[in-house]
């Protein structure tokens, strides 16, 4: 997207919220590129790990395709195609009641108002109170305006839910009916992301244009660059300015190079 991979976009969205121990899902196909582009992480500072899902089974079969790297403990899962762009404090308020499991709340999802919610699994509210009524995968008649983005922050319990979840008529294990299982508790909490914040997915021609725009107009005027993995990982204090000095050296001459530059000076070296 614009001037860097779209990999880039939801590994910072991960790395600005704190997260540092990161397992990437690809196609047997496309794995050798993701590892060959972003490696073990070292370079942002964070731990990469990597698995394939041989056949299109299902954004739920994440779960149990990670079960070894996720060990039972809370995780944050964002789609590959999925784009943020905004104040991130949402996300990060919502990492932290995850944490604290108050009122007995086991997993956030969002919500983002948009126009076409029947591409989306879409989310309804009580008006009066705004309690969650119910979560659709895809309705032909939205029952809402309000669309949920590929971002999930779900509790250990996730791996066997999935485990006990039977696939869909398109033979595929659903993130929606897996969040419906939380939804059934009394368990699942939905933020309401604000106006002021960017959801762009790139799953269409139409709207990877889009982004390009977006993310090429926001750079073009603001002189700073959207996920900037090295950038983040200076900023979040993941690696210090030596190492940032010598990602630097072993960078091509380049305008992205001249870039991480300008962010060494500004940060006081």
């Amino acid at each position: 997207i614009y001037d860097k991979p779209m990999i880039y976009y939801p590994l910072s969205l991960l790395m600005m919220t704190g997260i540092k121990e990161v397992l990437i899902i690809t196609t047997p196909h496309d794995q050798p590129h993701f590892k060959s582009l972003l490696g073990d992480g070292s370079r942002f500072g964070i731990s990469l790990h990597y698995e394939t899902q041989a056949e299109p089974k299902g954004i739920a079969q994440a779960y149990t395709i990670g079960e070894k790297f996720l060990d039972g403990e809370d995780s944050m899962m964002i789609l590959g195609d999925n784009l943020f762009h905004g104040n991130f404090q949402c996300f990060r308020n919502a990492v932290e009641k995850q944490k604290k499991k108050e009122g007995g709340v086991k997993a956030h999802i969002f919500a983002y108002p948009v126009k076409d919610p029947e591409r989306y699994g879409v989310v309804e509210f009580e008006k009066k109170t705004g309690r969650v009524i119910s979560i659709e995968e895809k309705p032909e008649n939205p029952k809402s305006h309000f669309a949920i983005p590929g971002l999930y922050i779900l509790d250990g319990s996730a791996v066997e839910r999935v485990k006990n979840q039977k696939p869909s008529k398109r033979g595929e294990l659903e993130i929606t009916d897996l969040n419906q299982t939380y939804l059934d508790e009394g368990a699942l909490n939905v933020e309401v992301i604000s106006r002021g914040m960017a959801w762009l997915d790139t799953g269409t021609p139409q709207s990877f244009l889009e982004a390009n725009s977006y993310i090429g107009a926001l750079e073009q005027r603001q002189g700073y660059k959207v996920a900037c993995l090295e950038e983040i990982a200076l900023r979040m204090g993941f690696i210090d300015s030596k190492q940032f000095s010598k990602i630097i050296e072993e960078t091509p001459n380049s305008p992205y190079r001249d870039y991480l530059g300008i962010i060494l000076k500004e940060h006081g070296e």
